[in-house]
């Protein structure tokens, strides 16, 4: 099937198909925007490489089973490829390239010299040892081996990932080198070269378009958050710092709410304990669905994609919804809070600190160089209040939805360079 081909089946499509029917969706929205001949819709939608590997894991047990794994480079212009690497059951190929996508239009968005890339494991790391995953992780980067470098392809931390699983990439790129190379991953640990802010980056930029996007005091914006995460914790946190009431938040045990706002800290030191957010003692229970249903001011989905959909649209009451995860609305979606007054403010967007982060990073990385935590916070900043004004701007101009703006840029940012460079024969 070609990758330009939607599917049509709806019952049949799988998660991360729809994922990759969306992010086709707003690439050909984008296009007939800026007038894009066939042929360079079909180079920019087609990934430049994807490579699906069997990953044998050694269980403790002695037992060997084999995964799937994937990386995926949707396109590399402008730069080398960036892209998180994710551990979860669901991931596909489909899903995958869905993300490598929207990154090579985020990178362009905020206007760092990075092309798109990202990768899998359709794995539960909840089900694996340390030692299991650990293996698993390293035998990972050996299939893939060939495609990443600091030069070609840099991993970074996504679900089910974090700061040791790029340790133990780095190390393993790093003995195949013959020597260190800590540009090969962003997101390390600190004692490997990572990079101070790099951690809550993603979140902070989400506040950040948070508060930019609202163009008033935050004192008494109500806001509630889908996923109380890697993302939504930290989110949650910094918008409550910034003076946000977070009213109510949710994960996959359960959700709570509190009509005075939560106590953000008290919450993360509950879920550190119990393991999630259910039966949080200081808020009321609340179902999942009717997170979506409140009468807030800002929703933040931060879970996975796909979560706002034709079925809840209708039923959002936020003004405002910030996308902190990838790919959370559908086109119909999108469509419908849209003719609702809803604005949302998009993933490429709006969770685009993480990958600035990352650059800044590798930069640093890359020259053997430091920043402290106030230049990188600054940094951040000025590159997410840039990209916002841009894109407010083009939104207005031509009378586009933010989301259909960022894109126009993104993709048109990235038009460009590929005519620039040319065609080698």
């Amino acid at each position: 099937m070609s990758i330009m081909v939607p599917s049509t089946t709806p019952a049949l499509i799988a998660p991360g198909r729809q994922a990759l029917d969306s992010a086709l969706h707003q690439f050909n929205q984008a296009a007939d925007h800026l007038g894009l001949d066939d042929g360079l819709r079909t180079m920019l939608a087609t990934p430049r490489r994807s490579l699906t590997v069997s990953v044998p894991v050694r269980r403790e047990d002695g037992r060997m089973e084999v995964v799937q794994g994937f990386r995926v480079q949707h396109n590399v212009s402008r730069g080398p490829a960036k892209g998180g690497l994710r551990f979860h059951p669901g991931t596909d190929i489909h899903e995958v390239t869905a993300l490598a996508m929207w990154m090579t239009w985020k990178c362009a968005v905020v206007g760092i010299p990075y092309g798109g890339a990202k990768g899998g494991v359709a794995v539960d790391p909840s089900g694996l040892t340390a030692r299991e995953l650990e293996r698993l992780t390293r035998r990972y980067v050996n299939e893939i081996l060939p495609l990443i470098g600091p030069e070609k392809d840099i991993p970074a931390p996504d679900v089910g990932t974090d700061e040791q699983t790029m340790a133990w990439i780095m190390d393993t790129y790093s003995v195949s080198a013959g020597y260190p190379v800590p540009g090969v991953v962003t997101g390390k640990p600190m004692t490997l070269g990572g990079s101070l802010g790099r951690a809550g980056a993603t979140s902070r930029g989400v506040q950040i378009a948070t508060l930019a996007a609202l163009g008033r005091s935050p004192e008494g914006v109500t806001v509630a958050v889908q996923g109380f995460g890697k993302v939504g914790a930290p989110a949650a946190l910094y918008l409550a710092e910034a003076g946000c009431e977070v009213v109510a938040v949710s994960d996959v045990t359960g959700a709570v709410h509190a009509a005075g706002g939560l106590d953000i800290r008290a919450l993360r030191d509950w879920v550190a304990e119990s393991g999630g957010v259910r039966g949080f003692p200081q808020a009321d229970a609340l179902a999942h669905d009717e997170l979506f249903e409140l009468d807030v001011d800002v929703l933040v989905p931060a879970a996975l994609e796909g979560a706002i959909t034709e079925a809840n649209a209708p039923r959002v009451r936020a003004r405002l919804v910030v996308e902190g995860a990838n790919g959370p609305t559908t086109p119909q979606a999108d469509e419908i809070l849209a003719a609702n007054g809803t604005t949302v403010l998009p993933d490429i967007l709006a969770n685009a600190g993480g990958v600035i982060v990352s650059y800044l990073e590798w930069v640093q990385n890359m020259q053997a160089w430091s920043w402290s935590g106030g230049e990188v916070e600054h940094k951040l900043r000025d590159l997410m209040l840039e990209a916002f004004a841009t894109v407010k701007a083009v939104a207005a101009e031509r009378e586009l939805t933010l989301r259909q703006a960022a894109h126009v840029i993104g993709v048109g940012r990235v038009a460009e360079a590929h005519q620039t460079r040319g065609l080698f024969p």
